[in-house]
């Protein structure tokens, strides 16, 4: 029987949640890791719900991954926050000590530029985003650390151009602000960051230049999206939302557990076995 005051459950929270790969990311770590008596779960919470779920956690938890809609709403929740998660608002991961504090983490900007430097990408003199929502802040976030130049953001409403711009002022990035109808200038970009909801960039497939640098489209499912297969049929280089997903996964694993390295490559082989089969 294991032990009630041992931290050894986690999962991931949000609505919807049932799509959520985390769990098998994280549940393929701990075999790999031999944690053979923690848990991983998935569970259905939104922001009225939230409170209440965290204030019932007992000493057996260990941490949570947060989705949407939670980013934001669990930081009053929370006794501190890194840096990295102040900068943009943003809390994907809670790790809970064994002295009851609630520590808040952004995992997603780090491990946008461990999936970026994994495929060579350390620095850019200029990139492009596409989209103007909370992922596109933490690709704000993570450009900060690589790019030297401009970003230029593409975006639907002015609204949204302000609070990219509000962003970049906030993160120290030259963003510069351009309408959606613009979006296929985006494309001859060095590095091009696509952080909008599925079909929204497929009509810009057939308007690639022919020699595209890099594309890194957040989404995993449906996958490849259409502007990441006319990329990769020009011969560009592709990072997928799996490998953004892997790698902050990574990072949770390592603050949860308390374990270094995280196993990366058997994480990223469960994520596609389980894409393979939807």
């Amino acid at each position: 029987m294991v032990s009630t005051d041992r931290r050894h459950r986690a999962a991931v929270l949000g609505s919807p949640i049932a799509h959520s790969l985390s769990p098998v990311l994280h549940r393929a770590a701990y075999a790999a890791l031999g944690l053979d008596d923690w848990s991983y779960d998935r569970y259905e919470i939104d922001e009225a719900a939230l409170p209440g779920f965290v204030e019932g956690l007992d000493g057996t938890w260990a941490g949570l991954s947060l989705t949407m809609p939670l980013k934001r709403a669990v930081i009053p929740l929370l006794d501190e926050i890194s840096e990295t998660a102040a900068s943009v608002e943003a809390v994907n991961t809670v790790v809970l000590t064994g002295s009851g504090r609630r520590v808040g983490d952004n995992t997603d900007i780090p491990g946008m530029i461990a999936a970026l430097r994994e495929r060579g990408v350390e620095k850019t003199e200029s990139a492009a985003v596409l989209g103007a929502g909370a992922t596109a802040s933490s690709a704000l976030a993570a450009l900060s650390e690589i790019c030297a130049g401009p970003v230029t953001a593409y975006v639907r409403s002015r609204e949204r151009g302000d609070e990219m711009r509000g962003w970049g002022e906030r993160l120290g990035v030259d963003v510069r602000i351009a309408d959606w109808a613009e979006a296929e200038q985006a494309l001859r970009a060095p590095l091009v960051i696509a952080t909008t909801p599925a079909g929204a960039t497929d009509a810009l497939a057939g308007a690639l230049p022919k020699a595209p640098g890099t594309l890194f489209d957040v989404l995993y499912e449906p996958w490849p999206t259409g502007l990441a297969a006319a990329w990769a049929a020009h011969d560009g280089a592709v990072i997928g939302g799996l490998d953004l997903l892997v790698h902050q996964a990574v990072l949770q694993v390592e603050q949860m557990t308390g374990r270094t390295p995280a196993p990366l490559a058997a994480m990223r082989q469960a994520g596609e076995q389980a894409l393979a089969t939807r």
